[in-house]
């Protein structure tokens, strides 16, 4: 393996493979990419159009409820109710689908009809064949209504385009009821125009207290233009509660195409309004469409692969797209967004405010990933994290349209935040960040009390104490590097000392991270039970959750010799679970659960004790067992890019095994060549020739000409 850092300026080959060679056989990075990949089992993603942490997700809803049925889409279901313009991708929980469009032919139907009977309300059945989605663009034919419904987007804004085919009336309905998982507590819609709807949504669910207003303009007057509420006909031009629909009736005899342009905002009808003034005023959708790859193309381009086989290129390029899915911008054109105290805040110029912030999954993967390819939105993610810390009084845990939904475990805005800070960005209050660190974690709540006291938590106090007091402890390591960082020595060892919390909760009888209560280790114990002490897992599968204290970790299980036996046991131990059931625990290659976060850096463990083999082993395995092409080509949820992220990294040949480290584990490339390009004239090149799916393992490499006997990298070193 080869591991070069080039300029543009001096090497030809940097320059040929960033911008001249693109993927072979195909003429566009994007070619490659498969937004349908995850839209099956449990992957949880969408096929819709979005832009790169676009605010708009314009997809189709074909459930309003269910596991199955988080980002709005299944491929299992075979109706569609409508297209709406928020959406969540690869989460295990449900929320968005706001602002609902359901064009139909015939009847204008004002309410939506059951997956056993779609006939009796506004649902149409499709089929996949009829089905296209690429980056910024989705198309579907509606069978029912035999209407053809394609749509695009800019970054605030979604594009419909829909083709009437009956000789009949044709009707867009505008339903501000539906939603996915959340119930509406505050609508109201208005007719402005002979074109124009305009409107808010507010409503509870994973989100508290969502506000979405939006401004919908239409290529052609409305023949009619009618306001329901309750399912009633309301008379004048506005009607508002909580049951609101907009039924709009257009002539489609001698013109069969219908557009519709939808600007939606968090703030008010004039941030919507602006941000379609702004970001689309043309009716071009063709053109929108275009820009709309081009941007993704861009996006993408930051990464060029040479070798591997359609089904590699088609996983890493979809992988990378699904990793720049999430955060989402969350600021109007004019600088205005809705703070996490839900009030309006105006942002400085030339900054950006995001939401969802899926911290929990995303800051293993996701965000050094932006660090290292994107570090300037990386930057603005640090600030976005740090602004909703004043204005909520705590760094967000997980983060959705405002809201803190106080979801999953940990204070993992930390590790996102020493993970950009110790790898060179730092163009932020850097004091401000280390203040909020502290905050976190000190406050008293979520176990916190009784992880201060006594250095864990008992599993009869605090739901999931053991994973907690794992993952607060890895936490204030992190806050222990920055405190080091800034000479602050008596928060460095006060911090260190709680992130040897670990062992606490190490049972050397067992050999496993065990629960308490009374003091005393609870019985009886099964590594395999999946039990309220853990978060979405077992012993098994947070046993190894140590990614601050490697070495430490090693020698309280015994040494390396035993340190690897034990992770041998882990990748070879049966797949059988006991306890509760948890969909989430997927993925299984012996009790390694690659489809759930906690085990993500398991696999590269080997490497600290000296086999680096085994790690290139077995992250092949998972690369070519775990991830493919299929609608059921991800082993467990996305989690907002975590999932992919992981592949995205692990293709490259490295990972950050411990983010708020300079430092990656060196894993096995999976192309023969793969270039970075960082930016500034700069490229980093890794050349792998021969690597192939029967020949994962390295038998030497090289940096910069120089022998490379370690089986680690520096940040700094790639940039």
């Amino acid at each position: 393996m080869l591991l070069t850092n080039r300029l543009k300026a001096v090497s030809i080959l940097a320059v040929c493979a960033l911008w001249s060679c693109a993927p072979e056989g195909s003429e566009k990075v994007t070619d490659w990419v498969d937004p349908f990949i995850g839209t099956a089992g449990t992957g949880h993603t969408f096929p819709g159009a979005t832009m790169p942490f676009g605010m708009v997700q314009l997809s189709p809803d074909t459930r309003q409820s269910g596991w199955d049925n988080c980002s709005g889409y299944h491929s299992s279901n075979p109706t569609i109710l409508g297209f709406s313009h928020t959406h969540l991708s690869g989460t295990g929980a449900i929320d968005y689908g706001d602002i609902l469009f359901a064009p139909m032919s015939g009847e204008l139907l004002t309410e939506p009809g059951e997956e056993t009977d779609p006939e009796a309300g506004y649902r149409s059945a499709f089929s996949h064949d009829s089905e296209v989605a690429e980056p910024g663009y989705y198309r579907v034919v509606l069978e029912d209504d035999m209407i053809e419904a394609e749509m695009t987007v800019t970054e605030r804004v979604g594009l419909h385009r829909y083709t009437f085919s009956k000789e009949s009336n044709g009707h867009i309905l505008i339903d501000l009821k539906h939603g996915l998982g959340d119930r509406a507590t505050e609508v109201w819609a208005e007719i402005t125009g002979d074109s124009e709807i305009v409107g808010m949504r507010r409503s509870t669910g994973w989100a508290k207290d969502q506000f979405i207003y939006f401004v919908a303009q239409f290529s052609r007057p409305f023949q009619t233009a009618r306001l329901f509420r309750d399912g009633e006909p309301n008379d004048g031009n506005r009607a508002e509660g909580t049951d609101i629909k907009v039924g709009l009736t257009f002539d489609v005899d001698r013109e069969k195409k219908v557009l519709a342009k939808v600007a939606i905002s968090a703030v008010d009808i004039e941030g919507a309004r602006q941000n379609l003034q702004r970001e689309l005023p043309s009716w071009d959708f063709d053109e929108v469409r275009l820009a709309a790859k081009e941007r993704w193309e861009e996006m993408l381009s930051v990464i060029t692969v040479k070798g591997g086989t359609e089904v590699e290129k088609t996983n890493f390029y979809t992988a990378l797209y699904h990793s720049l899915i999430a955060p989402n911008v969350f600021n109007d054109v004019d600088g205005r967004y809705r703070g996490a105290d839900l009030e309006i805040h105006q942002l400085p110029p030339g900054r950006s405010m995001y939401t969802v912030f899926s911290l929990w999954d995303t800051f293993r993967a996701a965000h050094p990933l932006f660090v290292l390819l994107y570090p300037d939105l990386a930057t603005e993610f640090v600030r976005t994290l740090l602004a909703k810390y004043e204005e909520g009084d705590l760094l967000p845990v997980w983060e959705l349209a405002g809201n803190e939904t106080g979801t999953m475990i940990g204070y993992h805005s930390i590790p996102v935040i020493a993970d950009a800070y110790v790898k060179g960005l730092r163009d932020y209050d850097v004091e401000a960040a280390f203040s909020a660190m502290k905050a976190s974690a000190e406050a008293d709540h979520l176990g916190l009390d009784h992880y201060k006291e006594k250095g864990y938590i008992p599993i009869d106090r605090e739901n999931e104490g053991v994973s907690k007091t794992l993952e607060y402890a890895y936490d204030d390591w992190c806050i222990a590097q920055i405190a080091d960082e800034l000479g602050k020595e008596k928060d460095y060892d006060h911090y260190m000392r709680r992130a040897m919390n670990y062992h606490q909760v190490f049972d050397h009888e067992t050999k496993f991270m065990r629960g308490k209560k009374g003091g005393q280790w609870e019985s009886p114990f099964d590594p395999f039970a999946v039990t309220a002490a853990y978060t979405e897992a077992n012993a098994w599968q947070y046993t190894y959750f140590v990614p601050h204290d490697i070495s430490g970790m090693m020698e309280m299980m015994g040494g390396e010799a035993t340190f690897v036996d034990r992770l041998d046991d882990l990748f070879s131990a049966s797949t059988d679970l006991s306890g509760r059931h948890q969909p989430d625990i997927t993925g299984l290659i012996g009790q390694y659960a690659h489809g759930n976060e906690p085990s993500h850096n398991f696999a590269y463990l080997y490497n600290h004790a000296g086999q680096p083999w085994k790690t290139q082993k077995v992250v092949r395995q998972i690369m070519d067992t775990l991830y493919h092409t299929g609608r059921d080509g991800l082993p467990g949820n996305e989690d907002c890019g975590q999932m992919s992220a992981w592949y995205v990294f692990t293709a490259l040949g490295f990972y950050p095994v411990t983010p708020g480290q300079n430092i990656y584990a060196i894993g096995t490339p999976l192309f023969d060549e793969a270039t970075i390009n960082l930016g500034d004239g700069k490229s980093f090149i890794i050349r792998a020739a021969g690597s192939s799916p029967g020949k994962p393992f390295i038998r030497s490499a090289s940096l910069h000409g120089n022998d490379l006997t370690r089986s680690y990298i520096s940040h700094t070193e790639i940039i």
